[in-house]
This record gives C-alpha cells, sequence and structure tokens, in this order.
C-alpha cells in the first residue's frame, strides 16, 4: 500500500509545491509514524508534536520556492533550538531550554523545513555510536539488537525507517557518514567551509561540519542546497572551490553525468596505533563498486598512502582538547559518561605546547593528503571496517579501550575531516543477512558535484533506494 513516507524527499517537495498535500498533513503523517514506530527505534531525544504542528501551519503562508518548503525534518539533538529542552545527549544539561536558536536550526527554518523535534545523539557528540544514558540507544532498522553508529545516529535511523524524509547531521570524525554506512543510507560531509552556519572553521583544527542524511543521493543534493542557503550567501573559502559556480547541488546529483579518474585505497592513518581488520562484507562492498565504476567507464588504479605515525597522538590530542573546552564544572563534571569524562580529564591535562604542536602536525597532514589525492577525482575506500556493531558493544567504562573499538569500527574516517575534504558514504550492498554495507568517496576541496554525481551513477545501476528496513510498511 502507498504511504507517503514512500515518496523521496524531492517527490515531497513537489507534491508540496503542486498542492497535492499541505505542510501540515505532511507533519501528521510523520508525527503519527514517530508515534508508533519510534518507542522501539530510539530515533529522536525530543518529538515537539504541537510546535511543529504551529511551524507547518506558518510554513504553508512561506513562498513555495524555498529550498525546503514545508518539507519535514528534525535538528540533531546537539543544535540548540529556542523554547525547546536541548540537553545534548548529556545528564548534565537535563531540562536545558536555550532562549536562542543556534544558527543551523535558523537557517534550517529559513528554507522552508518543518522541525518536528531533535533526533538523538550521544554525550556531546563524541562517540561514533548513539547510546546516550541521557536516553535510548539509537537501534539500526535492520537489526534492532544492533546499533546505529553515530554521532548522528538518531537522524539515520529516522530517515532509514520513513520518520523523516531527510535530515541534517554533523560530522567530526565522520558522524554522518558512519551512521549513514550502518543504516544504508547516502551520507554527505561537505568540504571545510561548505556550509556557513557550521564551517568547521569555528572548531578546533576545523573538524566539524554539517550535511545531509538522506535515501537517495538527490535528496542529498536538495538538503545541502538548503544548508548552503540562502541564496546568494558565499561559502567560507581561503580560495574560491572549484566548481563554485556550477548550479544547485541538486543538479549535479539528478543528472550523473560525467567520467572521472579515481583510484581506490584500504589504507587508513590509525593502522601504525591500532591493530586494523577490514570485515569480509566491508571488502565485499569495495569490491562491488570497483566492478560498477569500472563498468560506468571510470578509470580505476590503486593508491598506496604512506603510514602517517603521527597521526593518532595528534589526533587524539586535539579530540580531548575539544573536550576540555565543555562547560562543565565540578558538579557536573560528575553527571558525564565515562568516556566524556575521560576526554575532558586528559584534554584538562594537556599544556598549550603539546596541542599547539598536535595542531601543527594535523596542519601538515593536511596539506600532505591534499597533495597525495589531487591526481584524482575521488578516492573509493571503504566506509567502515566492520559490519554494524552490536547495541552495548563499546566498553562503557574504559575510555582508552572504548577509543580503541571506535577505531577498530571507523577507521576511515576522521583523516577526511583533517584534510577538509568532502566525502559520501553510499550503501552499494547488503550482506547475506540484509545488512547495509556502504562505501565511502573522498573528493577534492569543492568537489561535492563529483561525488553526487558518483553517487547518482552508482545508485542508477544498484537501485539501493528500494532496500528498505521492516520499519519501512509498518
Amino acid at each position: 500500500m502507498f504511504e507517503l513516507h514512500h515518496l523521496s524527499a524531492v517527490e515531497q517537495l513537489d507534491w508540496l509545491r503542486r498542492g497535492e498535500i499541505t505542510p501540515r498533513e505532511l507533519a501528521e503523517h510523520y508525527l503519527a509514524r514517530i508515534a508508533r514506530l519510534d518507542g522501539e527505534l530510539g530515533a529522536f531525544a525530543v518529538v515537539d508534536a504541537d510546535a511543529a504542528l504551529a511551524r507547518a501551519d506558518a510554513a504553508a503562508a512561506l513562498p513555495h520556492a524555498l529550498a525546503l518548503w514545508g518539507l519535514p525534518t528534525a535538528d540533531k539533538a546537539l543544535v540548540a533550538r529556542a523554547g525547546r529542552v536541548s540537553a545534548f545527549g548529556s545528564r548534565a544539561f537535563a531540562g536545558h531550554v536555550p532562549a536562542e536558536s543556534d544558527e543551523l536550526a535558523l537557517v534550517l527554518d529559513a528554507a522552508g523545513a518543518v522541525s518536528l523535534g531533535a533526533t538523538a545523539a550521544p554525550e556531546f557528540g563524541f562517540p561514533s555510536y548513539t547510546e546516550p544514558l541521557a536516553g535510548r540507544p539509537a537501534r539500526n532498522p535492520y537489526d534492532l539488537a544492533l546499533g546505529a553508529g553515530g554521532s548522528s545516529g538518531g537522524a539515520a535511523v529516522a530517515v532509514a525507517a520513513g520518520l523523516l524524509p531527510v535530515a541534517p547531521g554533523s560530522d567530526g570524525g565522520g558522524s554522518i557518514r558512519i551512521p549513514a554506512a550502518a543504516t544504508g543510507l547516502v551520507g554527505l560531509k561537505p568540504s571545510r567551509g561548505r556550509v556557513p552556519a557550521a564551517s568547521g572553521f569555528e572548531t578546533l583544527a576545523g573538524l566539524v561540519t554539517a550535511g545531509p542524511l538522506a535515501r537517495t543521493v538527490a535528496d542529498a543534493g536538495l538538503l545541502l542546497d538548503a544548508l548552503v542557503a540562502p541564496p546568494g550567501a558565499a561559502a567560507s573559502w581561503a580560495t574560491a572551490p572549484p566548481g563554485s559556480d556550477e548550479g544547485p547541488f541538486l543538479a549535479a546529483a539528478t543528472r550523473g553525468e560525467g567520467r572521472f579518474q579515481l583510484a581506490v585505497s584500504t589504507d587508513s592513518p590509525w593502522a601504525g596505533a591500532y591493530e586494523l581488520a577490514l570485515d569480509p562484507a566491508a571488502r565485499a562492498a569495495l569490491e562491488l563498486a570497483i566492478a560498477e565504476l569500472t563498468a560506468l567507464g571510470h578509470g580505476i588504479e590503486e593508491l598506496r598512502i604512506p603510514e602517517e605515525p603521527g597521526y593518532s597522538d595528534a589526533f587524539r590530542t586535539v579530540w580531548q582538547a575539544g573536550a576540555a573546552t565543555l562547560p562543565l564544572d565540578d558538579a557536573l563534571l560528575e553527571l558525564v559518561e565515562p568516556l566524556t569524562r575521560w576526554l575532558v580529564e586528559r584534554g584538562r591535562a594537556l599544556d598549550a605546547r603539546r596541542l599547539g604542536e598536535a595542531l601543527a602536525w594535523l596542519a601538515g597532514y593536511e596539506r600532505r593528503t591534499i597533495a597525495r589525492l589531487a591526481p584524482y577525482d575521488a578516492v573509493l575506500m571503504p566506509a567502515l571496517a566492520l559490519t554494524p556493531r552490536p547495541v552495548g558493544w563499546y566498553d562503557p567504562d574504559d575510555g582508552e579501550e572504548n577509543f580503541a573499538q571506535q577505531v577498530r569500527y571507523t577507521p576511515f574516517t576522521s583523516f577526511v575531516n583533517v584534510a577538509g575534504l568532502p566525502a559520501i558514504t553510499l550503501p552499494v550492498h547488503a550482506t547475506a543477512e540484509g545488512l547495509p554495507m556502504g562505501v565511502q568517496l573522498v573528493g577534492r576541496p569543492g568537489g561535492e558535484r563529483t561525488l553526487l554525481a558518483l553517487g547518482a551513477q552508482l545508485e542508477r545501476r544498484l537501485r539501493w533506494q528500494r532496500r528498505h528496513p521492516p520499519a519501512w510498511t509498518a
């Protein structure tokens, strides 16, 4: 039986603009699905039905040409919205209601989106899994015993299970791409500076930027266009990115044109510090992508990336230093989770010289990585090293072991943040048990349109948008 969530986000927006459905009716459809299904899934930290319907009614009077006019979505729980509880996934901020909204929430409002609430995230977004003690774990809709990854885990669950048409996430070490790969979605981390409201420049080492989680490549392009809005707003670039005048991202994602020179690599900068292994399912996804891209006529060659022995120490230092900036006094620090406390305490013990050396090392690594990848239009890599992890798999008490587990699960994502490059996760493969397995394409600075074009070509051949978890038909 056909239901509204069976339509892509692009199709739903078209229905809205043609008057086939109103913003309120579409919001009511998704709110009903959330009420019925989210008890098991844990996609949402907050559902604000009354405010959502009021926003939908207000959106009806806005110009229909807005990028997301009347389309339901939700803020990630790390994004503050005025008047709504914003606890950032932490017991230390339980009941916190901000007086002002973060810029990213305002950008989505200005694009005409209708926020239904906040999607679940781990405490302050540091872990690559979403199992906050302040709330429920975000469970993988393909198998509820498995996690959805993180930190944008709730957003991924909501989109994969048809509780939202599309959702924004944020990515400081893989936090869009990891849950997208775990739940069978397209996840796009933009270049540093591409999204003005979350450019990356305002975060330590420029790691964190905002981007879309979507079921299709075109839906990802649609949301990226909205995040780059308002029309005419300039991204914050040290130099203008190549292809900056090539039109909307949705157009590139829809056309899917071009032949490109690609490389493939399974090298990780974490390899010298941690024992890494590539699961057969991850390798099968990579080999499938290689075969399909070759059949499409793209040139592909192997790329060996030299070991970088300093990466682990430098990245860990900056990650811990970022945690040290959290506004936590001694009383609040007692309320945070063991991993967060470990990060905060390690970060506060750092001296300025060590942090400065780590930042300088990562800046050099950024330059080396961009130069190594520059000959290629994109580099193909695994998205994850392992299949989605069971809920409760991560050590809750030992910060060092917990960090090591995260590295072993996802050793291919954080270097992209350090280098400020764009990357897209594509759900090319499913295991014999039906679990999604994705690959990652890493582009040149400003190369989002190339990634979207390649994604569209693979999507036309593999049709992953037809693959849905059990909750889809519930």
